[in-house]
């Protein structure tokens, strides 16, 4: 039988090098990335039956990459694996498309599960949470859903930038866009956000957790 081929996205090397020799005699490890943009890539030109990816990295968090991913490629695979205990998390990311979330502390244990129920197109997730997770999903959107899912990839993009202090016209040479965007996507949050100010916006974003997701 041929092997599951897997594709690694962890920011944190000493992490990856863990995770590298628990997936390694179980899985085909094909690529190691770290950080959003690379997944994007790598995921493009290597086809990985499974991507195993932290939600927390730089350029784009994993969330943001399975959007993108999933425009092209609609039957991706993707494992979550993450330090967010927060429903509010697990509830993002299934939306997005993930078949997979699992908690960090919990990898030994059920990394491999997850990756062999991924590949075989069914959903894993931690114990841990998927009590709090199927009760969340049976409420339905309430007013403690995650304010993230309000946003564009583009807003979210900006936000983290503006959360770590960058002014608009360096946040617009990052992109590759220009600052008078960068205002119209930061006024467009702050609408959307019900929020009057730059500083709110910020604040907002650094006690909801939008700027870590």
């Amino acid at each position: 039988m041929k092997p599951v081929t897997v594709l690694l996205a962890d920011d944190h090397r000493i992490v990856a090098e863990g995770l590298k020799r628990l997936l390694e005699p179980e899985f085909e490890l094909i690529g190691v990335v770290e950080d959003g943009r690379a997944l994007l890539a790598a995921a493009r030109g290597l086809q990985p039956d499974v991507i195993v990816s932290d939600i927390s990295m730089p350029e784009l968090n994993g969330v943001e990459a399975l959007e993108e991913l999933k425009k092209v490629n609609p039957g991706v695979r993707v494992v979550f694996l993450t330090m967010h205990h927060n429903v509010a998390y697990a509830r993002q990311a299934m939306a997005a498309g993930a078949l997979g979330y699992v908690l960090k502390h919990s990898a030994a244990e059920e990394l491999i599960l997850a990756v062999r129920a991924a590949a075989a197109g069914r959903t894993f997730v931690s114990p841990a949470i998927a009590g709090e997770l199927l009760e969340s999903l049976r409420a339905g959107d309430g007013p403690n859903a995650n304010p993230a899912a309000r946003l564009t990839l583009r807003q979210r993009e900006i936000l983290r930038l503006l959360v770590d202090g960058h002014s608009a016209k360096a946040i617009a040479a990052r992109l590759g866009i220009s600052p008078r965007t960068v205002e119209f996507h930061k006024y467009a949050m702050m609408e959307t956000l019900g929020v009057p100010t730059t500083a709110e916006l910020i604040r907002f974003a650094l006690q909801s957790g939008v700027s870590d997701v």
